[in-house]
């Protein structure tokens, strides 16, 4: 209420200044305004009705707490306080506290301003009203929509911008809710907003989309929801303020767009595969249909050409459509469509310029008469706006995509068009390098497998199957590779080998080092010699690279390659295996057991001047031999470490036979697309037994020939291979009496009969025999020669003890 003199009575109050001008306020014991002067009015511009009621801390500005307590800060002195206007700012005045009682006896203050603003340097002026017409007029023009709605959700004024946005004017708006206006999901997110600013008090911001009348284009507004406020804090109206963002929000989606082009356009070098993720991204946010066409040659890997005069054919790479099943096709990907010369795609892939149209546009309607089977799906599907746009690369016009829009009420434009040239441009480059690298990998592909064994050599010692599986992935090929070679004595090396690196370059360098191993595999090197002379082949290719590069090419010259060479003996069931830096082979024993060799880790070919190891152990009769490369064990998915383990329980695993084998391994090892090259060999041994073989040593004594000849006869007699007695006992007497004549003791002849007769004859020397010519008139000198006229291989195989010639004679059973 306001105070006046009578509700002081008996307390001087005649001595206070007057109360109608002075602002003055009365406090209860609580610090609750009980009463409230004109000149507080004027001085902080709340109403005695806003304030009364009010906790006094509400009208002080600071540290409100602290000037409760008048007794003990005022005292009936003056001093400057903080005081908050009802605009909000802060200002000072001296105020001074009076002690008195009310009606009721309770204790209360007066709060006298003694000497309110202005004080030169210590206040700012309120700041004054704001014209009421002004404002009228300002809300009235206002370009933006903007409405006012009491607490029923009913409109109660709307700016010049919401009648000309709503189609209405502001008469009509009027009483009318949100519901009788907008659409329905429009209404459900304004009319909800609404409501929980009328319950918190705080503005909202939220997004819709749709038309706000009939016939309008689809739009993309924000919603600003404030609450207008009366002076005691409580909600009355809330104002909407409307922000039309459909060019921002349009803008924003291209450039969304654009991003998931360059993100999921190209995941694959696969022209079908790289065309289709670009038309899944087009479809439903730039297109409702397209099409994408390609010259025939690229999905070859081929380079386009120039495109002739008269119909174009192109083949389909991929299509999509925002409806199920893409019924506006009119083939499938994968075959050819014909377009007519005058054609907008035909013209596109002669100029390289894109071209945007309507169907009532001539260049339409002329293609429509050529092919009445495309003009009877634009008038199906109610196509009404189309975009033909070249996809080109390097100056190259790889193809042409059809964009059309049959859902969308809206036609393409003139940024749809840029949009669509830059998703085709992006592409385009993409499809290129899928091109690009589909040639390269033919090319490598076709080398590879021509260095690869295309059929293994003929072997007794163990059954063999393998798998070779090229890489899938951007970096190409790799230089994986396997080889079964066949050796003297019934034995056979078997041997994988990886380089490192991907492309021609590997697959190249593999060629070679193939070679080289054959070639030092048919000289009968142990496996840890063989490893240190292929060691030195890898150095001087490299070598030789280093010399032979071009910087501006930017060839990598690092050549490392990794290599496991084993080789078995099927007449004593031994292995012998050295590695260089390649996994250790895998034994599975015929009980089903797997276990790994615990192979000495030699270091990969290439590093030069480091020594390698082999290792040797026996294999019960019908084990299994694996040998791999990394890319069958190490994986995305999983290290090397746990490829190995995963490899050990496969092979333990019960398989019918060794084809099986290699189909389980790489089913359930390998990736869907594996991201290097897999070699896979598996052997299981074979053993001869020893009614196969028979041995003698011999005495160094040149009257032990005619002994021999003997031996060698009566034991093929038992074999029952008395056609090739002759031949026999001509080659075990020639490499008798070499062996007697011209090496050291002891001397020893072994027979082994297996797919041929082997005849090996050993001493203690390490003096290779070589053939000569003999004169008309020498004695000796011939051996060798006969040798090598009645056999059909011989050789010469070094062991730590000396070495041994060896010579096979073919079996007539054999060769029928």
């Amino acid at each position: 209420m306001v105070m006046d003199n009578a509700d002081h009575p008996g307390n001087g109050l005649a001595q206070f200044p007057d109360q109608a001008t002075t602002p003055t306020a009365v406090v209860d014991a609580q610090g609750i305004v009980t009463g409230w002067s004109s000149g507080a009015q004027r001085l902080l511009g709340y109403r005695h009705e806003d304030v009364v009621g009010l906790p006094v801390a509400h009208l002080l500005g600071g540290n409100a707490d602290a000037a409760l307590d008048f007794s003990a800060d005022l005292g009936g002195r003056s001093r400057p306080i903080q005081l908050r206007h009802q605009d909000g700012h802060h200002m000072e005045a001296e105020v001074q506290a009076y002690a008195s009682i009310d009606r009721e006896g309770n204790a209360q203050w007066l709060i006298v301003v003694t000497a309110p603003p202005p004080w030169p340097g210590r206040h700012r002026e309120p700041r004054p009203r704001k014209d009421e017409a002004t404002t009228e007029e300002a809300f009235a023009q206002s370009h933006l929509p903007v409405m006012i709605y009491d607490a029923e959700l009913r409109a109660l004024r709307g700016s010049a911008g919401a009648a000309r946005e709503l189609g209405i004017t502001e008469e009509q708006m009027r009483g009318r809710r949100v519901t009788d206006i907008l659409p329905p999901h429009i209404c459900t997110t304004v009319e909800e907003g609404m409501r929980r600013v009328f319950e918190t008090g705080e503005p909202e911001r939220f997004q819709v989309h749709g038309r706000p009348r009939h016939g309008a284009r689809d739009r993309y507004w924000t919603v600003s929801v404030s609450p207008l406020k009366n002076p005691a804090g409580r909600v009355r109206h809330v104002q909407l303020i409307a922000l039309d963002v459909t060019e921002q929000h349009e803008a924003r989606e291209r450039l969304l767009l654009l991003n998931d082009v360059s993100a999921q356009v190209g995941s694959t070098l696969d022209v079908t595969r790289t065309a289709q993720e670009m038309a899944d991204v087009a479809v439903g946010r730039l297109a409702d249909f397209i099409s994408i066409d390609l010259l025939d040659g690229l999905f070859r890997g081929g380079e386009p050409g120039p495109s002739a005069g008269g119909s174009v054919a192109l083949r389909r790479a991929a299509q999509q459509s925002v409806l199920p099943g893409i019924p506006e096709a009119l083939i499938q990907p994968g075959e050819v469509d014909y377009y007519p010369e005058s054609s907008p795609p035909a013209r596109c892939l002669a100029t390289g310029r894109s071209s945007l149209h309507r169907t009532l546009d001539e260049a339409i309607e002329s293609w429509q008469v050529a092919d009445p089977g495309r003009a009877r799906k634009v008038r199906d599907f109610g196509m009404h706006s189309i975009m033909v746009i070249p996809l080109c690369a390097r100056g190259i016009t790889l193809g042409v995509a059809v964009l059309v829009r049959h859902r969308r009420r809206d036609s393409f434009d003139e940024d749809d068009l840029l949009l669509a040239e830059e998703i085709a441009a992006r592409a385009a480059v993409a499809v290129d390098n899928a091109r690009r690298f589909t040639r390269e990998r033919t090319t490598a592909l076709a080398l590879q497998r021509s260095l690869l064994p295309q059929r293994l050599a003929a072997q007794e010692a163990a059954e063999v199957a393998y798998r070779y599986l090229p890489a899938r992935s951007r970096a190409g090929l790799g230089g994986d590779w396997f080889d079964v070679i066949p050796l003297s004595s019934a034995r056979v090396a078997l041997v994988v080998g990886d380089v490192v690196g991907h492309g021609l370059r590997a697959s190249a360098t593999m060629g070679r080092l193939r070679t080289a191993v054959r070639t030092l595999a048919d000289v009968d090197l142990p496996p840890e010699e063989l490893l240190v002379h292929l060691d030195d082949l890898v150095t001087h290719l490299r070598a030789e690279e280093d010399t032979a590069s071009d910087p501006e090419l930017e060839i990598v010259t690092d050549l490392i390659a990794t290599c496991l060479y084993l080789v078995y003996d099927p007449v004593s069931r031994r292995c012998t295996a050295a590695g260089a830096g390649h996994p250790p082979p895998a034994v599975v024993t015929p009980d089903g057991k797997a276990e790994f060799i615990d192979l000495p880790a030699g270091p990969p070919l290439g590093v030069g001047g480091l020594p390698f190891e082999a290792i040797e152990w026996e294999v019960p009769q019908g084990s299994r031999l694996v040998l791999y490369t990394d890319g069958l064990v190490e994986v995305p998915e999983h290290d090397l470490g746990r490829g190995m383990a995963l490899l050990r329980r496969r092979l333990e695993r019960p398989a019918r036979s060794l084809e099986d084998t290699c189909d389980d391994l790489v089913r359930s090892l390998l990736p869907a697309q594996p991201s290097d090259d897999v070699a896979l060999l598996i052997a299981r041994t074979r053993a001869l037994d020893a009614g196969q073989v028979d041995t003698w040593d011999l005495p160094s004594d040149p009257a032990a020939v005619a002994d021999a000849r003997a031996k060698v006869s009566r034991r093929l007699a038992d074999w029952g291979l008395e056609e090739v007695v002759f031949t026999a006992e001509l080659v075990v007497s020639e490499l008798v009496t070499n062996a007697i004549r011209y090496g050291t003791p002891p001397v020893q002849l072994r027979l082994i009969r297996d797919t041929a007769l082997i005849c090996e004859v050993s001493d203690g020397s390490s003096t290779a025999p070589h053939m000569r010519r003999a004169r008309m008139f020498d004695e000796g000198g011939r051996g060798l020669l006969l040798v090598a006229q009645f056999a059909e291989r011989w050789g010469t195989r070094h062991r730590a003890g000396g070495k041994t010639i060896w010579a096979e004679v073919g079996l007539q059973d054999e060769r029928s």
